[in-house]
């Protein structure tokens, strides 16, 4: 035994200090406290989060600022809110536990462990930590993904990774929310409680501005024996998925329905009689792709589709010296879509449009959004997907932006610069040359443009920043560009996007099909951005031409598309289709008679027509979907039912139902021209005798003129029912 070592050994073990071996560890402010804080939605934006915080008390919204918090706890108010001598008495913790009045109520449980270390904290003198103690680097949870049964059940685990390469269990204090409130429900523990809906589901797992996301597939579990032919990637991938949850869809759609709900979808009309019964009776194995591309080359496809990008563009009149820039701008907008321009080249020219509206109408944009933030925010939801709305004031509370990120992109926008043009109300725009940077409010420091996730760019004085922008966006790389637009497109021809909603694509919010997303960006990138070529490939899918009559497995699918989801018809498209039905000619003023509503150039006429203003035509404010309202309501069914106007046009002369009693024809060849308008597709017998007995019991006994009036009202009767009913106002 060597004893001058063992000497050595009890003499250094003498002098150092002692440490118990279950001491608890030091506490660090933004480690430790400002979680409990966000657990308690104490600094969220419906309490002391919110910008003038709460009865005298601010936090920064969801602890985004520690530093800022720690001054407001410990310094403020001299100091009242934390008592180190009776760290239980501080009204700190009195009134989260609510033994003190408490607007919240209670967010604190005094027997639990948040309770003990904000006590113990106070306790300790409240410290916030040293500059070398570790930071939080990122989360991650387990499992990260699983299959999991119907009702089933999950206990999921987060870990904090630090900077030092130290990991800690923050299960109980994390935050957990799940995407699809109707399939499934988190606890504030982590545990995961599913429902009986088949599918996706996500849950959002944030923590000290960290998020992770668990994902569970729940099949269904039904055999998928027989699938339907499949044509192209886009059936590939969605019978792949409905093969995995076991989800047998439904059969093909009949062609009566689907010559219907195609014209619907590309022209933004019902198929005409005559097209409905020629489309039917062809024995042509390619007569729907045929159809598809007669669709795309008519005029009625450009109109529809630039009503979409001219909402979405703000194209609005909101004084009548605008009128002129409104027009160029929508006619701009409807060339470019007949001419099937380039995606890629359609978003350059508006996100670097110069000059004034006369020789290049996509300015008229930047009349519209005038600020540089919006500007970028704007550009971000409308062609990224990305909302960047939140990290102007802190970081993102779902996704990795920051504020600086925020300013990074707004950048782009900084040397937008305008000047009057040589006519009243217009201006034109141009980018000045100097320097681009904006400030970062919070900072202070200046910020040059910098592509979302990418490095500041280096750019020279004379460089047009939004050029640089429209190339970062557009190359082939870009993790957003394509896959925002394709998903965009999807949700208009399936009322349900891959990615809900359809412009919020972040990490958190993962789509149901990540591969069938992938591949159709991957597509449409190699077409050369072909709307097109995207527009095809969608339509003519098995998946697109699926029956939205349910079997008997797939009633509550809403996410896997293994039948079509019904949509009602928009407002624009529902006003067109009501006149066409009543044979009615639209009167809009300043257009030609007969324009169709969808052909509208911009905003000004919803206020003008309460029909598009209650069925929801957007008002162009903003370049949000959600502005368009699909959500039915009391106000359009009483109007549908009894409103003036509708009556005056079912009893008008030279009307459908004037024009149906003037004609000599079988009225049961009436009723099927009727049924061949509205709904394409051949009365059944029974709809056949109903409104015969109808006709009937209005003429009977009747002669000459009482006859006529009559039977002008049977038809005036069947028209209502037929646009009141389901199938009239639903594409399906």
């Amino acid at each position: 035994m060597n004893l001058p070592r063992l000497t050595l050994i009890a003499a250094l073990s003498a002098a150092a200090p002692s440490f118990a071996a279950d001491a608890p560890r030091p506490l660090n402010f933004a480690n430790d406290i400002v979680p409990i804080l966000t657990k308690g939605s104490c600094n969220s934006g419906g309490c002391h989060g919110k910008s003038g915080g709460q009865n005298g008390f601010k936090l920064s919204l969801l602890g985004f600022e520690p530093q800022e918090d720690y001054e407001h706890i410990v310094k403020e108010a001299r100091g009242r809110r934390v008592f180190p001598a009776a760290a239980e008495q501080s009204l700190l913790l009195t009134k989260g536990t609510a033994q003190l009045p408490h607007g919240g109520g209670k967010k604190l449980d005094p027997n639990s462990e948040d309770y003990a270390d904000l006590a113990r904290w106070i306790r300790e003198g409240m410290p916030y930590g040293k500059d070398t103690d570790p930071k939080m680097a990122s989360i991650s949870v387990e499992p990260a993904k699983l299959t999991m049964p119907l009702k089933g059940a999950q206990q999921l685990k987060v870990t904090a990774h630090y900077t030092d390469g130290s990991t800690r269990d923050v299960t109980k204090r994390a935050l957990y929310e799940a995407n699809e409130k109707a399939m499934a429900e988190t606890n504030e523990t982590g545990r995961v409680q599913l429902f009986d809906l088949p599918g996706d589901v996500a849950v959002m797992v944030r923590y000290q501005g960290k998020v992770a996301t668990f994902r569970a597939t729940v099949p269904l579990g039904a055999p998928v024996e027989k699938l339907p032919a499949s044509r192209g990637f886009v059936d590939d991938l969605v019978f792949a998925k409905l093969k995995t949850i076991g989800m047998p869809p439904s059969d093909i759609a009949d062609d009566g329905t689907f010559i219907r709900r195609v014209t619907l979808d590309i022209a933004g009309r019902l198929p005409t009689a005559a097209e409905m019964k020629d489309f039917i009776a062809s024995k042509d194995a390619g007569k729907r792709s045929a159809l598809v591309d007669r669709l795309l080359d008519s005029p009625e496809y450009a109109e529809y589709f630039a009503n979409k990008w001219s909402a979405l563009l703000r194209n609005q009149r909101t004084q009548p010296i605008f009128a002129r820039g409104s027009y160029l701008f929508y006619s701009w907008i409807r060339d470019s879509i007949a001419d099937n321009k380039p995606y890629d080249q359609f978003v350059r020219e508006v996100v670097a449009a110069a000059g004034d509206i006369d020789q290049n109408p996509p300015v008229a944009w930047y009349r519209q959004v005038k600020e540089m933030k919006q500007q970028m925010e704007d550009v971000a939801q409308l062609f990224l997907g990305t909302r960047m709305q939140c990290a102007q004031c802190h970081h993102h509370p779902f996704e990795k932006w920051s504020q600086q990120d925020y300013y990074g992109f707004a950048a782009f926008f900084s040397n937008v610069s305008r000047k009057p043009s040589t006519f009243v109300g217009e201006e034109m725009i141009f980018s000045k040359r100097g320097v681009a940077q904006t400030t970062n409010i919070r900072t202070k420091e200046a910020v040059t443009p910098t592509s979302l996730g990418g490095q500041a760019l280096k750019l020279k004085p004379e460089q047009d920043p939004r050029l640089a922008l429209a190339d970062w966006m557009s190359s082939k790389d870009n993790p957003f560009f394509a896959h925002t637009l394709v998903n965009r497109y999807w949700k208009h021809f399936f009322n349900r996007g891959l990615v809900e909603p359809e412009d919020d694509m972040r990490e958190t919010n993962p789509p149901v099909n990540p591969e069938l997303l992938s591949a159709l960006a991957t597509d449409f990138v190699k077409s050369g951005y072909d709307l097109k070529h995207l527009i095809r490939t969608i339509t003519n899918s098995t998946t697109y031409q699926l029956s939205a009559v349910p079997n008997a497995h797939n009633a509550k699918d809403r996410q896997n598309f293994s039948r079509y989801y019904p949509k009602r018809l928009n407002a624009e498209v529902l006003y067109d289709s009501v006149n066409t039905l009543l044979d009615v000619e639209s009167n809009f003023a300043g257009q030609a008679p007969g324009t169709r509503a969808v052909a509208l150039p911009d905003n000004s006429y919803n206020q003008s027509t309460y029909f598009l203003s209650v069925f929801g035509r957007p008002d162009s404010s903003s370049a949000c979907e959600c502005e368009r309202t699909q959500e039915a309501s009391l106000a359009q069914s009483l109007h549908l039912l009894n409103a003036a106007e509708i009556q005056t046009q079912l009893s008008r002369g030279n009307g459908r139902a004037d024009s149906l009693t003037k004609d000599t024809r079988p009225d049961d060849d009436k009723i099927s021209d009727l049924y061949h308008i509205a709904l394409s597709r051949d009365p059944n017998a029974a709809e056949i005798k109903f409104a015969r007995t109808h006709l009937d019991k209005k003429t009977t006994g009747k002669t000459g003129d009482e006859a006529f009036k009559g039977k002008k009202e049977a038809y005036e009767d069947i028209l209502w029912a037929l646009l009141n009913t389901k199938e009239f106002l639903f594409n399906h």
